[in-house]
């Protein structure tokens, strides 16, 4: 059984109170309507003035793929079919350690994206656009492991 979807959270959900902080989320693609070019989703979150893939804490007894397809759509109005296991990221924020677990995921609801006080903008880009508008260089990894995981359909 792949362990990833088996973490659940502890204490208060999203990890242990002052103990490392459990997440998961989904690099979100499509291909574009007018070309059947491959785009990913990026998310502004105002909070934080940073773009990002759809990604949040975990709830008391969450596995992480639910977490992950529930982000997606609290984030982006859009429903979405996991794919493969994309690297799970370990870093720290606000000083304490973070564990986020990822997937690839398709869109499959493409809805109106309707602004939200935790997403204020969503946006699609091909994927070397996509590198360049991420705010963090962790998360530009996730789009070189989704371009390796999405090969064999190409």
């Amino acid at each position: 059984m792949d362990r990833r979807n088996s973490h659940t959270s502890g204490g208060e959900g999203g990890g242990v109170p002052g103990g490392t902080v459990l997440a998961a989320g989904c690099v979100l693609w499509r291909r574009a309507p007018r070309d059947g070019r491959l785009e990913i989703a990026l998310v502004h979150r105002p909070r934080y003035d940073d773009w990002s893939h759809p990604k949040g804490k975990l709830k008391r007894g969450e596995d992480a793929l639910h977490c992950a397809i529930r982000e997606v759509v609290e984030e982006t109005g859009m429903g979405c079919a996991p794919g493969a296991a994309l690297p799970t990221l370990h870093y720290v924020a606000k000083g304490r350690p973070k564990v986020v677990h990822y997937w690839a995921a398709e869109a499959i609801d493409d809805e109106p994206f309707v602004p939200n006080p935790e997403v204020d903008r969503l946006i699609w880009l091909p994927p070397a656009e996509a590198r360049l508008r991420l705010t963090y260089d962790h998360d530009r990894t996730l789009v070189d492991a989704l371009l390796e995981a999405l090969r064999p359909l190409s």
